[in-house]
């Protein structure tokens, strides 16, 4: 099995052989969803927090004697039974993240550039980089390369000029092939990989 692979200008320079093992196995659905349920989870900011009584505002005196008034014994009007009291079991800032084998993680990566692979939105050049700090530029060798919406961009290692041109740039990410995720994959609707990228990650995967 084999890819064009094409310059900045969209034209086909020469072809990439693919593994067999990589993009050639049907897609695993059920690791891609576990994969990408993992990483919502730990991009989840886990910020919620309640009040317990010991949190709310309110004083800590007895608001009337124990016996003799008639009245329900109560012991402080922080009491979550009361209206303004404090919350019982309520949510805390906490970690969502859980972790996931490599096995598993690798096998949804595959499994989801296997997809893009056979939905044909993957996209293999030669090189990913611009010549000055632009997002214009950033934008142009886009629409060259027939990249529209969301968007995933690997290489090796990210170009420091086309990471920040590409700041601005709504709805597309630049990564480091080893920081690649399935998440990252089947957020886009267009991969587009340096040759040295995916020759690397097919080297991880296979």
């Amino acid at each position: 099995m084999q890819i064009d692979v094409i310059n900045s200008q969209n034209e086909k320079i020469g072809a990439l052989d693919l593994d067999d093992t990589v993009f050639g196995a049907p897609p695993n659905t059920a690791l891609i969803w576990e994969s990408v349920v993992r990483a919502n989870a730990a991009a989840r900011q886990g910020t919620h927090a309640t009040k317990n009584r010991a949190l709310v505002s309110g004083s800590g005196k007895k608001p009337w004697k124990q016996k003799g008034t008639g009245r329900a014994r109560i012991g402080s009007i922080r009491n979550p039974l009361w209206r303004h009291g404090g919350t019982v079991f309520g949510p805390q800032p906490r970690s969502y993240e859980y972790p996931l084998s490599r096995k598993v993680e690798r096998g949804a990566l595959r499994a989801a550039l296997a997809q893009k692979l056979k939905d044909g939105a993957l996209v293999v050049v030669e090189t990913l980089a611009v010549d000055a700090v632009k997002t214009k530029a950033a934008v142009e060798m886009l629409k060259r390369l027939g990249v529209t919406g969301k968007a995933v961009l690997i290489d090796l290692a990210v170009d420091d000029k086309l990471g920040k041109s590409m700041r601005n740039v709504p709805g597309v990410a630049l990564l480091a092939s080893r920081h690649l995720t399935a998440r990252d994959v089947m957020h886009a609707s267009r991969v587009v990989a340096t040759r040295g990228a995916l020759e690397k990650l097919q080297e991880v995967l296979a």
